[in-house]
């Protein structure tokens, strides 16, 4: 059981891979749609719909295969789920992130993250506190301890779950992501500092559609402005060696997002092989 990697997503970036996944609806029959797609993980919305704890861990039930843990006798889910929380990185709210662990996802998405210390915050509020004299100390944690539900959901004892509930890159054997938005000018200004002091962040994820209000041109994404802004934000990932991410990945756009170095890439939910599949043959994979 140690060495099996439980978290689809960070399974692809170890391979070298692009992860694809897709924004999917807190509710029942979503889940169990989705927990066969062709994703390697999908993101339970909670940022502009309805935050809602308990329907988050019904949805998480929801995902879990039969037959994918008879199969494998140890991953009880093909896709990972992860949660995108309302709380942004200025209002600095670490209950929101400890309760979605809590219910057992793998990861938080931490919308409009522009400064060194929301980062900080951010990846802290995910880890558990531990002894200052250990290794990988910082980011301190802040989680609270709770971990009783996410070690059922996640199928290992608690003392297992401790092991291995920890952000990835930073814990090599964690299988918790932390994925900061990066979607305001204020962020491109500090990415760099952002990534150079703050270890445990498993990915950048633009936020496309933000920036674009900021810059003057809602939505309007191929506006030389809004793409420019981008590239910024894919160099200075490329410089700390940290996965940036692409929220509108489509049959007209993956091929060049994956050119240019993307390798989260999240598309419209689709059940089938779709988009996901179209980018997987185009990679070789």
């Amino acid at each position: 059981m140690s060495n099996i990697r439980l978290n689809s997503i960070i399974r692809a970036f170890e391979s070298g891979k692009a992860a694809h996944a897709a924004f999917a609806k807190l509710d029942k029959q979503t889940a169990i749609e989705m927990s066969d797609s062709p994703y390697d993980g999908i993101v339970f919305e909670m940022e502009h719909n309805p935050y809602d704890v308990s329907a988050l861990g019904d949805a998480l039930q929801y995902m879990l295969s039969r037959k994918q843990i008879v199969e494998t006798a140890s991953v009880a889910t093909k896709v990972t789920p992860i949660a995108r929380i309302p709380a942004n990185g200025i209002e600095m709210n670490q209950s929101f992130a400890k309760q979605v662990l809590d219910r057992g996802a793998y990861g938080v998405i931490w919308p409009h993250v522009a400064t060194v210390e929301q980062a900080y915050n951010a990846v802290a509020s995910c880890r558990y506190a531990r002894p200052k004299s250990a290794p990988l100390y910082e980011p301190k944690g802040v989680r609270g301890d709770g971990p009783a539900n996410a070690a059922r959901y996640w199928g290992l004892s608690m003392q297992e779950y401790y092991d291995k509930a920890d952000v990835w890159p930073l814990a090599p054997q964690g299988e918790i992501l932390v994925g900061l938005m990066c979607e305001s000018t204020q962020a491109i200004e500090n990415l760099d500092d952002i990534l150079a002091n703050v270890p445990g962040i498993g990915f950048i994820l633009i936020g496309e559609g933000d920036l674009s209000q900021e810059l003057g041109f809602p939505r309007q994404y191929e506006h030389p402005e809004v793409v420019d802004a981008m590239r910024q934000i894919v160099e200075t990932c490329k410089k700390h060696d940290v996965v940036v991410g692409h929220p509108h990945v489509t049959a007209k756009n993956h091929r060049r997002l994956m050119e240019e170095g993307y390798r989260y890439l999240m598309s419209a939910p689709q059940r089938t092989y779709g988009v996901v599949g179209l980018a997987r043959d185009m990679a070789g994979y």
